[in-house]
């Protein structure tokens, strides 16, 4: 019967498009230089293959970028060898996973799947509301998060003492004075130079005329 299956009229559900073979003779139109055409790059083994922020050997973008001040201090964001993680709880998940009058730790955080495992700090961040009284203990918090666990008549425990931030210290600036001012303060000073001015010219003048009188009485007295 025509409509038997046999291995005469076998063939696949859906079409399949034949790999392209690659040199294999110049009459395949893929021979020689198969397709990659010559030297450079992009003709090499694994040239299709290349990291991510690559761009040929020229400088990359995130070089040429500026870089944010601080990358080795403790005080700026998490980047550098200062970089921290921590576990983020907000106190909306808290409302919903602890009743009130329960004692919430980072064990409990996990108990109740929250957080994963207790590798990395828990900080509890104020996103949401809070109703129930709960005692809170972790490594740290945010400001909003104090006020909402407090609010709800709960408290807050620090694992680990809060991070007080070092005041910088700058040069002081010279008081500016205002432009009305200063005009003032010139024109008071004005006439005091003029007259100090007077002065030294007067002086030089003297001790000019002094000379020349003793000059005048020498050759009398010898006389």
């Amino acid at each position: 019967m025509a409509g038997d299956l046999n291995l005469s009229n076998l063939k696949p559900a859906q079409a399949q498009k034949a790999r392209k073979r690659v040199g294999r003779g110049l009459g395949s139109g893929k021979g020689r230089y198969a397709g990659r055409g010559i030297k450079g790059q992009k003709s090499r083994a694994g040239s299709h293959y290349m990291r991510a922020g690559f761009e040929g050997g020229q400088m990359p973008s995130y070089m040429r970028m500026g870089k944010q001040r601080g990358a080795t201090s403790k005080d700026a964001m998490p980047i550098g060898p200062f970089r921290t993680s921590t576990w983020s709880v907000n106190v909306r998940d808290l409302e919903q996973r602890f009743k009130a009058g329960a004692e919430v730790t980072p064990e409990a955080l996990v108990a109740v799947g929250l957080i994963r495992n207790l590798k990395l700090d828990v900080k509890i961040l104020g996103y949401g509301d809070l109703k129930a009284k709960l005692v809170v203990s972790a490594h740290s918090f945010s400001k909003s998060a104090v006020e909402k666990i407090e609010a709800a008549g709960g408290s807050v425990t620090w694992l680990k003492p809060p991070h007080e931030q070092k005041v910088r210290r700058h040069k002081k600036k010279a008081a500016s004075v205002p432009p009305q001012e200063r005009e003032a303060v010139e024109t008071d000073e004005a006439p005091e130079e003029a007259a100090a001015d007077a002065d030294a010219a007067e002086e030089p003048a003297a001790d000019a005329g002094e000379p020349a009188a003793e000059a005048a009485e020498e050759p009398a007295g010898e006389a």
